[in-house]
């Protein structure tokens, strides 16, 4: 079966980290919202004269995030249809609520739920200091303005999106990325994968 992950979370827990290591023992199209659709929205931001790293304007959520979305999945459509395995790396809260999403996705690529095995890795982190130290520490300009506004992620850290798909609850890991990704903690998630 063809695999299809995501790695769902909020900013600085590690999802793309956690990818990255993963994606080192399976091979998989690699498909990070952020680096799919961000210089496009950046410039349509700058354009209308907004701050072109802030995700939670409203402009941004009512004329961007899905348009970033749509293009994300559209990449995974591709994929799959091609017989490639595919890492998902984003929030996905709403698509994750949405029961539908996910059988549009595999039915859009062509196949069928018997071909393709669906997880989700919720990365999470239960040190608040640690998730600020890994935003401060990749040094990316999107991340001015969550830096800026910390007090709204705080209640954000160990936080779990409602997963309406249909898939089983051994579908579902919550993986805490606190302290070291360890060779250990990797092996947890190849074989989560792979079950």
């Amino acid at each position: 079966m063809q695999k299809l992950v995501f790695f769902a979370g909020v900013a600085g827990t590690g999802k793309t980290t956690v990818a990255r290591k993963l994606s080192v023992r399976m091979p998989a199209a690699f498909l990070d919202r952020d680096t799919i659709g961000g210089r496009f929205v950046e410039a349509i931001l700058e354009m209308k004269g907004l701050d072109k790293n802030d995700r939670d304007s409203q402009f941004y959520k009512d004329n961007l995030r899905d348009l970033e979305y749509d293009a994300t999945r559209d990449v995974c459509v591709e994929n799959l249809a091609a017989g490639q395995n595919v890492f998902m790396i984003s929030p996905f809260t709403a698509e994750l609520k949405d029961r539908e999403w996910i059988e549009e996705v595999i039915a859009d690529a062509g196949l069928s739920r018997e071909q393709v095995d669906v997880k989700v890795a919720v990365i999470t982190l239960q040190d608040m200091e640690l998730q600020k130290e890994r935003i401060v520490e990749r040094r990316t300009e999107r991340d001015k303005w969550k830096l800026e506004h910390w007090s709204d992620f705080q209640k954000r850290v160990d936080f779990v999106p409602e997963i309406n798909w249909d898939i089983p609850a051994s579908s579902i890991l919550v993986f805490d990325n606190s302290g070291d990704l360890t060779e250990e903690k990797v092996e947890q998630l190849y074989r989560f994968v792979n079950e």
